[in-house]
């Protein structure tokens, strides 16, 4: 590895659009980022693309010594509907992964695939839009998703890594392609609702980790002010799934990791595919094409958040000023002296619907019998237990499948106070959970480890071998393994919860 050469990893997320370059040690040296947010409008939740390329411009500003930048590659949000015309002509505003307006699709092709196709992936929205008679359908010559666009658009190359292939349409089992039998069934439905063009003709080609995706082109450069030279080779995009679990040593089977704030999910990389279609999980795979399960929770933190926000305030009333992460800190650990099934003590911490639990809607809910313990100790343990039971009820089905899981890695604002959330999701998922003391940005780091795979993995050397060699070889970290009590005490605080749900339900219908 030379020190002097960078890599790159540039990621469209949810709310930034960040940057970050790598040395030939790993380590991020220089970032850039730029702040975006979705609009609702005319019923779809959209970004501009125009903001796309401020915000990418803005990002590279602030990386330095652009010119040592020997490989790079894009990133982005996964899933939803980027139609272009023969000429690369947008066809319809961008219909992103929040948007839950293909329903009827994705029931549809679920049941013809036997394969879950949940409503934010691509084909989707572009089976969604046939049924809707949508006019733009008849001149759509491409779809892809936004990284594959903006690859695309700096490169000439239509391409997408699989990771990010597999949130647009069911991949093969060798992880190579599109799943040429799913493919044919789709084109005799589509063609039966007049859509003539073939799927493979509409989709991006796929790729796989450590493959050629191009490089910068002159035209590239040019939309991007000239501040990357061209020439500088690309890694196939890829999605926020495959640069997550880059970004925590998650590649092999057996591994996966927990993603766990505003949000929290999971992804376990599998041996073999699941023996039934369940609509709770989602079935994508990692940058090598291996398949993958992901379970998606839309609650975590946020109502836990504004619990800390109110016991803050009630601090203050008599005069004390708690710092808002000491708060936390104390907080977190005050729950290690709870019951390990809370004591009887129950939350739901929905603010938002739930796929995983067919919820529509949220309503948060802490609830207790009589002869609860509703200790401050008991009542914060359950709000904890509470971001993470989703997932749980989730996990609970690969367990079922006799999924193996050596170890997951958690990474998010959970994990922030150390061993508490690890003791607990270790419980709730029954595996040992790490977190790793490195300075990773997250997944344009994941996707800057890319970059440098592509660049510099020896012959035949595999995306797995790579990161334990040369990227997390060495790197300190802890590691909690469940303990029998905890996972009993989850146990049972699971099975309440689940009957929670029917309060939880007749709250959204009634409140």
């Amino acid at each position: 590895m030379n020190d002097n050469k960078l890599y790159l990893g540039v990621e469209f997320g949810s709310t930034r659009i960040k940057a970050v370059a790598i040395d030939g040690a790993f380590r991020p040296v220089s970032t850039g980022d730029y702040t975006w947010a979705s609009a609702y409008e005319n019923g779809v939740w959209t970004y501009p693309l125009d903001q796309a390329w401020d915000g990418l411009k803005a990002a590279l500003a602030g990386v330095e010594h652009r010119e040592d930048i020997c490989a790079m590659g894009v990133s982005a949000m996964m899933h939803g509907y980027l139609a272009f015309d023969e000429n690369w002509q947008l066809l319809v505003p961008f219909r992103t992964w929040q948007n839950t307006i293909t329903g009827p699709a994705a029931a549809e092709l679920t049941a013809l695939f036997g394969f879950n196709i949940p409503q934010r992936w691509s084909i989707a929205h572009l089976y969604q839009a046939v049924l809707n008679g949508e006019e733009h359908v008849s001149r759509v010559a491409h779809i892809t998703t936004l990284a594959g666009y903006i690859h695309h658009a700096l490169t000439g190359v239509n391409a997408v890594g699989v990771g990010e292939a597999s949130g647009m349409f069911p991949i093969a089992a060798d992880g190579k392609g599109y799943d040429a039998g799913m493919m044919a069934k789709f084109d005799a439905l589509a063609a039966s609702h007049g859509l003539t063009r073939k799927l493979a003709d509409l989709l991006p080609q796929v790729l796989q980790a450590g493959e050629s995706a191009g490089a910068l082109t002159e035209a590239g450069a040019a939309l991007l002010d000239g501040l990357l030279p061209a020439g500088i080779p690309l890694a196939p995009p890829e999605g926020d799934a495959g640069t997550g679990m880059t970004a925590t040593n998650a590649v092999a089977p057996r591994t996966g990791n927990v993603s766990a704030g505003t949000s929290i999910f999971s992804m376990v990389v599998l041996e073999k595919p699941l023996a039934h279609v369940h609509e709770e999980i989602d079935i994508v795979t990692t940058p090598t094409g291996k398949p993958v399960a992901m379970v998606h929770c839309n609650n975590c933190t946020n109502d836990t958040n504004a619990w800390v926000g109110v016991l803050k305030e009630t601090a203050e009333l008599f005069g004390a000023k708690p710092d808002a992460g000491a708060l936390y800190t104390g907080l977190y650990k005050k729950s290690l002296e709870g019951d390990p099934d809370c004591g009887g003590v129950l939350v739901c911490n929905y603010l938002a619907g739930e796929g995983v639990t067919q919820m529509d809607a949220g309503r948060p809910l802490v609830v207790r019998t009589p002869e609860a313990k509703f200790t401050l100790a008991n009542f914060f343990r359950a709000q904890l237990y509470a971001t993470m039971s989703t997932l749980k009820i989730g996990m609970d089905i690969l367990a079922e499948e006799h999924v193996a899981i050596d170890s997951l890695t958690g990474h998010g604002g959970l994990f922030k106070t150390p061993l508490v959330g690890q003791k607990y999701m270790a419980a709730a998922c029954n595996a040992p959970v790490t977190c790793m003391d490195t300075a990773g940005e997250g997944g344009p780091y994941g996707m800057a480890l890319l970059a440098a795979y592509l660049a510099d993995k020896a012959p035949g050397e595999s995306l797995e071998d790579y990161l334990n060699a040369h990227v997390f070889a060495g790197v300190t970290g802890s590691t909690v393994d469940p303990d029998p009590a905890d996972a009993a005490g989850f146990t049972a605080y699971i099975q309440r919860y689940k009957a929670l749900l029917t309060v939880e339900k007749a709250a959204v219908e009634a409140l």
